[in-house]
């Protein structure tokens, strides 16, 4: 689901912002005019894309982009005045925010969705495999702790709990995390 957020002080960029979204293929847009809003709003619900068009009515814009990049795995697009995009740019661009001038060329925005669309995907890629990673580890660990018990307790070398943690798997046609977890409610109290 194509799910945007809209950030705008002013009405007419905000239904200038919303139109085109909807002609890029966002279908659920929600829009605010304050950077509390947003922050609340971001709160509940992931969006895909999130575009803030500076200065908001209680804040510039660029806190609230840098939070949303920090916390989020929304793609963040902040617009700002042509004049200010350097000094702005330099604020957000190690967070992964992308700055457009305003005015607004409308091919240099579409292209600016697209992307950080593909950003954002590939970022959410990569976190998933982190995730997938850090199972892993998670659960090397446990087989590693349940080596050393069968090291301490019943006096086997490295190979050899190796093996029976192995075995024990095969035998009982369980996981080597499980043979793992019941050997620690054996030996750890």
């Amino acid at each position: 689901m194509n799910r945007a957020l809209i950030v705008s002080g002013s009405d007419k960029a905000m239904e200038s912002i919303v139109g085109f979204l909807h002609n890029c293929g966002y279908t659920n847009l929600t829009s605010t005019a304050s950077g509390t809003d947003a922050r609340r709003l971001t709160d509940s619900i992931e969006y895909a894309l999130v575009i803030i068009n500076a200065p908001l009515s209680d804040e510039f814009g660029h806190e609230l982009s840098i939070f949303l990049a920090e916390n989020t795995s929304s793609g963040v697009i902040l617009l700002c005045k042509a004049d200010m995009v350097e000094d702005v740019s330099d604020k957000v661009v190690d967070y992964g925010v992308c700055v457009v001038p305003r005015p607004m060329n409308r091919a240099m925005l579409h292209q600016s969705i697209r992307l950080v669309e593909a950003v954002r995907s590939r970022m959410l890629g990569l976190k998933r495999e982190n995730s997938k990673l850090m199972v892993k580890i998670d659960e090397m660990r446990l087989i590693n702790r349940a080596k050393c018990a069968l090291m301490q307790y019943l006096k086997l070398t490295e190979p050899e709990a190796h093996r029976y943690i192995e075995k024990q798997a095969m035998d009982t046609r369980s996981t080597r995390k499980e043979v793992a977890l019941r050997i620690l409610s054996a030996y750890e109290l």
